[in-house]
């Protein structure tokens, strides 16, 4: 299925049938054919992440260049752009799967440290949206914990004062970021997080080539 996708993808690019936009429609219509094998998640059926690296952007339009030599030849090789779409869909899973459990080994990490610091569980989504980056706003906490405002302001009080959140800026403006102990927290997640590998390395001696996923990790 992986394949039949790619070649409908190297064939509507190199026949090139629209003024504007093929390539974005060549990638709709692989996504199209995945789909239509019950391959529906986006993170599996695209490969539109993998492509947001602009080394792989380069990459992918190198390898057109290589097959397709500008115009649709069907007679042509096209073991590299099928090659070319495997690696960057098992790629894609890699980091997906790697995605998946660094969040659940942050979010244990976020509730252990709310149960020491006598924390209610309720704060622990705001930790976790903090510790990744993201400013927390007590209007977004009492949607997201379901509190009254005066609740929300003291639950992100005590957040303060345990030293994992930071508050910035006066009245309506006021928002919350991580705290340098929340961040050594994430930093600690992330530092354990698997390498991506490139499963079309061929090294004699067994070594592996770490990829480059997209441009969202």
């Amino acid at each position: 299925m992986f394949v039949r996708a790619a070649m409908a993808h190297l064939n509507l690019v190199m026949i090139h049938p629209f003024k504007d936009g093929n390539g974005r429609m060549a990638r709709a219509l692989q996504t199209l054919v995945l789909a239509r094998y019950g391959i529906l998640a986006p993170e599996f059926s695209s490969i539109e992440e993998y492509l947001g690296n602009r080394r792989n952007t380069q990459e992918y339009y190198a390898v057109l260049a290589q097959v397709g030599g500008g115009s649709w030849k069907p007679g042509n090789d096209a073991s590299p752009w099928v090659s070319f779409n495997l690696r960057a869909h098992s790629i894609q899973a890699q980091t997906v799967l790697r995605r998946v459990k660094e969040t659940r080994r942050l979010w244990g990490e976020l509730e252990a440290l709310a149960d020491r610091e006598a924390l209610p569980e309720r704060t622990v989504p705001a930790l976790y949206d903090a510790a990744v980056g993201f400013r927390v706003r007590r209007s977004k906490y009492e949607a997201d914990a379901d509190v009254e405002p005066g609740t929300a302001g003291r639950d992100l009080r005590r957040m303060v004062d345990a030293g994992l959140l930071i508050a910035q800026g006066q009245t309506r403006g006021r928002h919350y970021i991580r705290s340098e102990r929340l961040r050594r927290v994430y930093e600690g997640v992330r530092a354990e997080r698997p390498r991506v590998v490139d499963p079309y390395y061929d090294d004699p001696e067994g070594r592996v080539r770490h990829a480059t996923p997209g441009s969202h990790h």
